[in-house]
Parts: structure tokens; sequence; C-alpha cells
């Protein structure tokens, strides 16, 4: 389409300039400055492209949330080191340094960890990594988190109050096909005792549950443990009562021998002396 344009353009040059309306030297210049313009055009497209990165942010964000959560205390309970071929591993986490950089100063204040600045919302925050820290992306080497969402059940945890949708079996089949072969490859059996325990708590975590028969349940292992609401609620209370307790204890005992006091001192002046 582009190079059918500029064909029709010098035929309109050229026509000009046969009918006297333009000289040959002006066409030779005007046929020169489109040319360049048209491949200055080209090649800012091509940069433009080379920038653009397909990998949802958020969606890399939540594997590894779940990652993070669901099996990295098993791993670490376990001592084991993952190789970095392994897809779970952090430096193939495409966001993983930007991640780090995010300062969370208030619910509404984040700040970028390389200039300071600050946003409103953590969106603001990954627009402006976007905008103005895209060269600290390694596209070369990371890769995108966000292609394992199939197998780690990204959706059950990013939309976790919208009701379940009908499951496909050909999805199912697909997702739990990925997922056994993350366990194969992160967790072989055949390293010894600490892979294969983790091969098999990663199978139950996530590749029992690819299946529209109602199986095993996602993260049926538990994950992190995060402290409850409820706990830390009590603890405060605890905490702010305990004063008014030794307060209310002091008072009662210094009454009591204050009582014991005047008791003791009514029944010395209240004894007769007896007759000689």
């Amino acid at each position: 389409m582009g190079r059918a344009t500029e064909i029709a353009s010098i035929l309109l040059l050229i026509s000009l300039s046969l009918q006297g309306a333009l000289p040959i030297s002006s066409l030779s210049h005007t046929t020169q400055d489109f040319e360049e313009s048209a491949a200055a055009r080209n090649l800012k497209q091509q940069k433009d492209h080379a920038h653009e990165v397909h990998c949802s942010r958020e969606r890399s964000r939540a594997a590894w949330k779940i990652i993070e959560e669901y099996m990295m205390p098993f791993v670490e309970r376990e001592q084991y080191q993952i190789s970095s071929s392994c897809k779970l591993h952090p430096d193939n986490h495409l966001f993983s340094d930007q991640e780090q950089h995010k300062i969370h100063v208030d619910i509404n204040e984040w700040r970028c960890g390389y200039c300071k600045k600050s946003f409103r919302a953590e969106k603001f925050l990954d627009q402006h990594f976007d905008n103005r820290h895209y060269g600290l992306l390694n596209v070369s080497h990371s890769k995108c988190l966000a292609d394992l969402c199939g197998a780690l059940h990204c959706d059950l945890v990013m939309n976790s109050k919208t009701p379940k949708a009908k499951c496909n079996p050909a999805a199912a089949v697909r997702n739990r096909h990925l997922c056994e072969s993350l366990a194969d490859s992160c967790f072989p059996v055949n390293h010894g005792l600490s892979a294969s325990r983790l091969h098999d708590i990663f199978l139950r975590q996530f590749c029992d549950a690819h299946t529209c028969s109602g199986g095993g349940k996602p993260f049926s292992r538990g994950g992190m443990k995060q402290p409850s609401i409820f706990y830390l609620a009590i603890s405060i209370l605890t905490l702010m009562m305990l004063p008014v307790f030794y307060v209310i204890v002091y008072l009662y005992q210094r009454e009591m021998r204050n009582g014991t006091q005047e008791l003791k001192r009514i029944s010395r002046h209240g004894l007769k002396t007896k007759p000689s």
C-alpha cells in the first residue's frame, strides 16, 4: 500500500512537470524528500515495534505471587536450589527488577525506586515503568511468567469474586500438560529426595485441579502463613488492656491493705481493760 502510494505520487509529479507547472529540478528534490520521509517513517515504525513487549505485567505479577505464596515456602523448607532453566526461577521473571523497585509508601502513594517519582496508584507506576524505564527490561533473556498462568490458576486468584466459568475439557488437558511439564523440568524426580517431594507437592498444588471431573482443588497443600485480621485485632486489644488491668490490680491491692490496717486500729482501741 505504501509502495503504490509512492509510485502514484511520482507519476503525479511527472505529469505536473510535463504540463509546465513544476520544474524538473524541483521534481527530483521533491521525490528525494518524499523517499527520505518515507524511510524515516519506516525506521520509526520499526523502532516502535521493537519496543513492544507482548507480556502482561498484571498476569505476570499474579503468577509470581502464586509461586511465592504456594510453592516457595516448600522449596525453602527443603533447602532446594531451583535451576535457572526452570521457568519458575526469579531470573525468568521479565518484570522482576521493576517489581522490586516499587516502594509502597501509603495506601494512595507508590514511589518509583529508580527516579523516586510518586504516583497515586500502582497502575500509574506500571505505566511510568513502561514509558520511562523500558530500557531496564531484559527482554533478550527473561521469560514471560504470564505464559504460565494457565498452569498456575492465575484467573482464580485475579477473579476470586466472579463466578466460576464452565469447565473447558480441552483447556484443562492443555493446562495440565503444561503444569506437569513444569513439575518435571523444575523438580526432576531423579535429582534426589527433595526434588521428588517437591515434584509431588507441585502436582498436588497445581496440576491435580486441571480436570473437569471435580477432582482436587488448587493449592490443596496451603501456602505461606498470613496473620489474620482477627488475630491482629485481638493482639492490639490485649496490649491496650494490659496497663488498665495492672492499674486495677494495683488499686485493689492498695484498698485491701488500707482496709486491713483500719481493722487492726479499731480492734486495738476497742479492747476494754480488765478490772483489778
